[in-house]
């Protein structure tokens, strides 16, 4: 992890004397900087105690909880969960997001409460108050990692030393065996791929739109048939994705369930920002058009 820092006279010469030189010399100090603050970054306790109930706090995304779900299994084994939503935390979005400027406010942690609780493994599941923890997830933010790109359940594993089965399951959820033929479709604002068109889906039976009502409007605009289902919390969400033939989503908080649940499930991967990886049983993902319109067909035979 060496680097030569070039006093002021030497900065100023490299600059215009030799712009190449003096780019690299920008790009190695950066990445020089960046090293070392993963080099000194200060790590939480690595002696996980398994207790018979152990307490976490999240402030993030919906989507970012879930995928948080399997650090929380692993570090709460041999025991159960007390999760925190820590709501009201301000959130830097590029493009347009239903929350504003937030990650999570009052009304998406009521709406995650009841999933959570109806997990076998958490205990509890309220809004943070200040509560002593033993994990605090929001520190991966701290580490200075590549947030747009790889999986976002093991930002969590790199921070804790720790790993999970990923290609299993790790939500439940009840059935409705009246949804078994329906397709079921989730598409944010966010993270769409600028040449996927879904209209072809009309020629399909049976397909349900969960999601924002800004969103439903958007895609009835390329899908006519296309039905809405309003839900009161995310538990029923969850059991519209588990009972469904297909599900299909971008990278929104609705595909995250469906990872989850390790549905039959088929996602919009986002060229620019791949950070939702599909492992297991259903999985499938597309970024082309031809290749999308095969894989509906394919897995809805």
């Amino acid at each position: 992890m060496e680097f030569k820092k070039l006093n002021k006279l030497q900065y100023w010469y490299l600059k215009y004397s030799d712009r190449k030189s003096y780019k690299q010399y920008k790009k190695d100090k950066e990445e020089f900087a960046y090293n070392l603050k993963l080099y000194n970054q200060k790590h939480p306790s690595l002696n996980h105690l398994y207790k018979s109930e152990t307490t976490f706090k999240h402030s993030g995304n919906s989507g970012d909880i879930i995928y948080a779900l399997p650090t929380i299994l692993e570090l709460s084994k041999g025991g159960k969960a007390h999760i925190y939503l820590q709501i009201n935390q301000k959130g830097t979005y590029e493009t347009y997001h239903p929350l504003g400027a937030l990650m999570l406010n009052q009304k998406m942690a009521d709406m995650l409460k009841p999933l959570l609780k109806y997990q076998p493994n958490i205990a509890a599941c309220e809004v943070y108050q200040n509560e002593t923890l033993d994990y605090d997830l929001d520190i991966f933010r701290d580490y200075g990692m590549n947030l747009d790109r790889g999986s976002i359940c093991r930002w969590y594993f790199h921070v804790y030393g720790i790993s999970y089965p990923l290609h299993e399951p790790w939500l439940v959820a009840p059935s409705d065996t009246s949804l078994q033929d329906f397709i079921v479709i989730a598409r944010s604002h966010r993270y769409r791929s600028p040449f996927i068109d879904y209209s072809f889906l009309q020629n399909y039976d049976k397909k349900l739109f969960i999601g924002v009502k800004e969103e439903y409007e958007d895609m009835k605009r390329m899908i006519p048939n296309l039905e809405f289902r309003e839900v009161n919390d995310f538990l029923e969400m969850a059991t519209i994705i588990k009972s469904c033939k297909l599900f299909i989503g971008n990278q929104s908080f609705p595909f995250s369930i469906a990872e989850a649940l390790k549905v039959n499930r088929l996602l919009e991967a986002y060229y620019k920002s791949p950070n939702v990886i599909v492992e297991g049983k259903g999985a499938n993902d597309f970024m082309y058009q031809p290749q999308f319109e095969y894989m509906v067909k394919m897995l809805t035979q």
